[in-house]
């Protein structure tokens, strides 16, 4: 019988796992979403475009969550996302007090590492400045979303995103669902939930997520990342309560499972 790891090695996978969440995922979005051949020509069509796109940031955030998921989630879960683990203690499935405080620490210091890593190393880069509506891949609204979202539809996004999130990640670890395949399911939940979001928010349903890149922007960013907690928190606080009340097996339907032919 497999015992849980040391809550010390636990914190400290989460702390890897959120750091590489947004250095592979945010880093893709600033160094390479939009690269060009020619530097000089960042925005415009260029003869050799060698720019990964939205598609290609969707996809290397769903990549860092399998990659992650597989290399730390049997030592911490591989929640690495706050929301992740406040969603799991409501649905009865994570141990409160220290160790959801701690999960949340190592999560948003993570985050802050791995987007001061892309810091440096974006603005090792001449002419890299701060400036523009989202940069190191921030999230926003209004003047900060893509698309020119209002904090209305910014808020809805995440929540119910969010909420969807945390219902893949709690179906696809449930001890009825197929073994071994999880990491799969959440990382292509979370690429889906990129490609549908990017414009709106350009994505969070991660609170660590979108602290870490606002600290370094600051400003009206930092400002607006309350949204980035309040949304995603109440999706997953609706995803453990729905998850846990209606679809956690009752002790009769146990039984039933118990007394079926094998």
């Amino acid at each position: 019988m497999s015992s849980t790891p040391p809550l010390a090695k636990r914190l400290i996978a989460e702390f890897i796992g959120t750091f590489w969440l947004v250095l592979g995922g945010a880093g893709s979005a600033v160094l390479a979403a939009a690269y060009t051949a020619d530097s000089t020509k960042i925005s415009e069509n260029t003869v050799y475009p060698l720019g990964i796109g939205l598609l290609g940031v969707a996809l290397a955030f769903g990549l860092t969550v399998v990659t992650g998921a597989y290399a730390f989630g049997h030592i911490s879960g591989g929640h690495f996302n706050p929301a992740v683990s406040i969603g799991l203690w409501a649905a009865k499935q994570f141990r409160g007090g220290t160790d959801l405080l701690g999960y949340i620490i190592a999560q948003v210091l993570g985050a802050i590492v791995g987007a001061g890593v892309i810091y440096l190393i974006a603005s090792g880069k001449s002419g890299f400045t701060l400036s523009g509506s989202n940069p190191l891949a921030t999230n926003g609204f209004g003047a900060h979303s893509p698309g020119g979202y209002s904090i209305g539809a910014a808020f809805l996004t995440e929540l119910v995103l969010t909420f969807i999130f945390l219902l893949i990640i709690l179906g696809s670890t449930d001890r009825r669902a197929p073994a071994g395949f999880a990491p799969l399911a959440i990382g292509f939940g979370l690429t889906l939930i990129h490609l549908i979001s990017i414009p709106v928010t350009n994505t969070s349903v991660n609170p660590a997520r979108s602290l870490g890149p606002a600290i370094f922007a600051g400003g009206e960013l930092l400002g607006q990342v309350w949204l980035f907690w309040v949304a995603p928190i109440a999706g997953a606080l609706l995803a453990g309560w729905l998850y846990s009340s209606l679809f956690t097996p009752t002790v009769e339907e146990r039984s039933e499972r118990l007394r079926e032919p094998v």
